[in-house]
This record gives C-alpha cells, sequence and structure tokens, in this order.
C-alpha cells in the first residue's frame, strides 16, 4: 500500500476510496496518520456526514450481518437486532444529534488572579485509533467505539476477532463500503496482524476482551505512549432481596443471563437471593426458562451456541451435576449447552472460581444482606452488579459503598442500551467509559486554554517580591 498524501480540501463524505488490496501494518498507520494530519477529519460537517453515510451502510448490510452471526454464534436475526445491530445504530444517531454542540470550545469561569480572561477547553481529536473487538459481540463491539471515534474526528483501525469469521468478513465489506481506508479501515487476520498493529504509534488503544490480554495490551500501548480504554470483565452479581417482585425478577435476570448463550460481560454471573425467596424465586427462573426457551433450548431455533469449541469444553468443566437442579442438555458437535440452574452454590465451588461466560446460573442463598455484601467484595471488582428490591437504604449502600462499573436496580444488562450514560469497568474489570458524550471524551483530548487580555497586567507575580505583593498574592490566591 503507498503512503497517500490528502489535501486539506478533501472530504471524507464524498464517495470512499476503494479499499487497500493488501494490509500493511505500518504502511496503513502512515497514510491514515497523513490522512489524519491532512485535517480531512477536523470539519464537523464533513463527521457528520460520514457518520450519516456508515448509518446508512450499517441499515443496507444488516441481513449480511445477521447471516454471519447466525453461522458465528447462532443468534437470532431479531436477537441481532436487537443486542447489537439496533444498538449501533442508536449510538450512531445519538452522536450524530449531540456532535455539534460537544465539538465547541467548552468555557470555564477563569481564576481571579488571571482576570481579565477566558479560560475553556478545547476538543480535539487524538488522531489514530486502534480498536481490537472481541468474538462474543462482534458488530457492537466493533463498530460503537468507531462511531465514537469518527465523532471526535479520529482514523480507525478496527480489528475484528477471528474468532467470528463471518461477522469478520461482514463488517470488512460494510466499512469499506462506508470509508475511505485512509478514514477508516478493518483488517481481518490472526494474533499476528493484531500483535503488528499494535506495535504501531497510534495514539489510542481501545480494547475489549479477557482481564489476561487487556493487561498486555496497556503494556504494549504504554510503549508508543498511546491512552487506552480496556473493556474486561468480571463475576457480574446479582442480588435478589425478600421484597423484590419475584417473578418479574426471575424473568428480566433469566434474559440477561441466558441472551447470547451467557455469553456477555455484563450479564449475571451468579445469583445471591434471600433465603425467605429462595424457593419461589427458583420455581420461577425455572418456570421462565421453559416459558423463554421452551422444554429443552436445544429444540430451539433461536437458542445460539458456544463460539469456541475450548469454550464449550470449559463451561460444561464447571457445572457439578450434584447442584443441577434444571437443564443441562448439549450437544457435543454443535457446541451447543441449554440453560443449567445450579442450586446452593456455595464460594469454593468450581462454578465461582472463574466468570462462567456460558449459559450457567448459579444460585447462592443469604441470610442478611452483608453476607451478600461479603460475597461481591471477595471477588475482584466487577463490571457490573444488579439489585433487586424496593428498600432504599439497601440501594443507597448498592450505590455509594460497592465498587462495579455499571448496573441496574430491578432489572439486569439494560443500561448498556442507554446511550446518555457511561459504560465500562472499574479497576480488574477494566479502564475507561464510552457510550454517548463519554465516547466522544474517550477519543478527544481535552486542550486547556487560557486567553489573556493585554489590557491589565497584575504585577504582583513578578520579582522582585515584597511585602504588599505577598499581601495581595494570599489575597487573591486562597
Amino acid at each position: 500500500m503507498d503512503r497517500q498524501t490528502v489535501s486539506k480540501s478533501a472530504s471524507f463524505a464524498e464517495k470512499p476510496a476503494p479499499s487497500q488490496p493488501e494490509i500493511d501494518p505500518a504502511q496503513l498507520v502512515s497514510s491514515q496518520r497523513a490522512y489524519f494530519e491532512s485535517g480531512a477529519t477536523l470539519d464537523v460537517n464533513r463527521r457528520i456526514l460520514a457518520l450519516q453515510r456508515f448509518y446508512d451502510a450499517v441499515r443496507r448490510h444488516e441481513p449480511q450481518l445477521a447471516k454471519a452471526m447466525k453461522e458465528d454464534l447462532g443468534k437470532s436475526a431479531q436477537e441481532t437486532y436487537m443486542s447489537e445491530v439496533g444498538l449501533v445504530l442508536s449510538e450512531t444517531k445519538y452522536q450524530i444529534a449531540h456532535l455539534r454542540s460537544w465539538s465547541k470550545p467548552q468555557l470555564k469561569a477563569p481564576s481571579i488572579i488571571n482576570f481579565p480572561a477566558l479560560s475553556f477547553d478545547v476538543p480535539n481529536p487524538k488522531g489514530v485509533v486502534y480498536v481490537m473487538s472481541p468474538w462474543n459481540y462482534p458488530v457492537m463491539l466493533a463498530l460503537e467505539p468507531l462511531v465514537g471515534a469518527v465523532a471526535a474526528g479520529n482514523c480507525v483501525i478496527v480489528r475484528p476477532s477471528d474468532s467470528a469469521p463471518h461477522v469478520g468478513q461482514a463488517l470488512a465489506s460494510l466499512v469499506a463500503e462506508a470509508f475511505d481506508f485512509r478514514h477508516v479501515a478493518c483488517v481481518l487476520g490472526s494474533h499476528d496482524i493484531a500483535d503488528a498493529l499494535l506495535a504501531q504509534p497510534v495514539d489510542h488503544v481501545f480494547f475489549t476482551g479477557s482481564k489476561g490480554v487487556g493487561a498486555y495490551v496497556m503494556e504494549q500501548a504504554a510503549k508508543i505512549h498511546a491512552s487506552v480504554t480496556l473493556e474486561l470483565g468480571g463475576q457480574s452479581p446479582c442480588i435478589v432481596c425478600d421484597d423484590a417482585h419475584i417473578k418479574l425478577a426471575a424473568r428480566r435476570i433469566v434474559f440477561g443471563k441466558f441472551l447470547n448463550c451467557g455469553q456477555t460481560c455484563v450479564c449475571p454471573d451468579y445469583v445471591m437471593v434471600a433465603r425467605s425467596a429462595h424457593d419461589a424465586f427458583v420455581a420461577a427462573v425455572k418456570d421462565e426458562i421453559v416459558r423463554q426457551f421452551g422444554e429443552n433450548a436445544l429444540d430451539n431455533p433461536d437458542w445460539g451456541k458456544i463460539c469456541k469449541p475450548r469454550g464449550y469444553q470449559r463451561i460444561l468443566g464447571l457445572v457439578d451435576p450434584a447442584k443441577v437442579v434444571f437443564g443441562g442438555q448439549h450437544d457435543d458437535a454443535a457446541c451447543r449447552i441449554a440453560p443449567i440452574v445450579m442450586d446452593n452454590v456455595q464460594p469454593a465451588d468450581k462454578v465461582m472460581s472463574q466468570e462462567i461466560f456460558g449459559p450457567i446460573l448459579p444460585i447462592m442463598v443469604f441470610d442478611s444482606i452483608d453476607e451478600a455484601w461479603s460475597q461481591i467484595r471477595s471477588l475482584p471488582t466487577p463490571l457490573a452488579a444488579y439489585l433487586f428490591t424496593h428498600n432504599q437504604s439497601i440501594i443507597d449502600y448498592y450505590l455509594k459503598q460497592l465498587s462495579f462499573g455499571s448496573g441496574c436496580i430491578n432489572d439486569t444488562i439494560m443500561q448498556v442500551s442507554v446511550s446518555n450514560i457511561g459504560f465500562g469497568g472499574n479497576k480488574a474489570s477494566g479502564l475507561g467509559r464510552y457510550h454517548g458524550k463519554f465516547s466522544f471524551d474517550t477519543f478527544t483530548n481535552y486542550k486547556a486554554m487560557l486567553k489573556k487580555s493585554c489590557l491589565i497586567d497584575l504585577p504582583m507575580r513578578y520579582q522582585p517580591y515584597n511585602s504588599l505583593s505577598n499581601a495581595v498574592i494570599r489575597l487573591l490566591v486562597r
């Protein structure tokens, strides 16, 4: 790929140039760097046109994306739209609607010692952004960061996971249709390609995946002085108190847990239920699984599959048959596991040793809410936490004293559908946030600026110092 120069009058809102036939990571980053430094991505009107063109391309490519999702993850077309394509479209519209106001300098009150003056933050794009997306939500987790990065005025390289190859091909086709590759490129390939791109001088790395790989990404990004966003995972708890609406709680927990066959980073990993509500809750969960997926989910054509054979075996290895109270059917050839409910689970059980990332719902019992808080604190900080109660004192404790990334009160996972609240982890579950304005901020460098008047110049800051200047400084700066 030859390095291409771009005139400052070039508009990336025009029909995209053909995508590059071969990928050379160094040349790709060099081409995007030249495109960015030409100023082609700075104009807000052009950004909006680019996002509108992208929105239209996503709509046109929905059938191909749905077909690819069915092949790689067994997802139905409705689930693909609800949990992936629709969220990308919604996020894109939100960015378009707010981009003009976000892109303006933000006035701040200057300190009195600088009077008269203006102080303001100027939003500037970071440059070239590298998005490393996972296989479990391969459309949403590739395209939502892309949307935020483009809105902020960056060039973007997206590398989808090679574990969802059909989706990767569909994404590459979509991106090539919507963008000039010097602006946004979708790069397919093995981990070698991913590592080669990570070694290039990009300006921001956005990674979604496991904690181990996330630590490696952060280490590599430090070598090139790139800022980093890490969206990781963890064992997200769900607490059901005795005053909860038990049937509705069961319905919403079953939905959140078994969406995408449990391969969701924010799904409830395990449930802790008040002892007095335990029997009713377990019965309601069983009823709800049958209602949503049928007596045997393997007979349901809309029930998906485990993406990786190795993951399929790992998930089955977490099951203690003596504690299974519902489900457990599985198909080795198709890597499909029906919903499994395990009851009377203890903290030392194997299923509690790691993030499950599969269709197993462990249920634990607590006698006091303090037991539930202690269990949550015994594990690394989760990406999400869920609470079903109407008790305001319990809600206040959950909000103020527990550490987690995001959550819901009286629901599960639906926080990810709201564009105007930030999504991200904390400590072991991630670094940084995105969605809506948080995405724009993540991919933006805010220049802190002070514009001084030349009419007045306060002399007390200059040497030689004396008692008067000292007194005035102490009066103004305190």
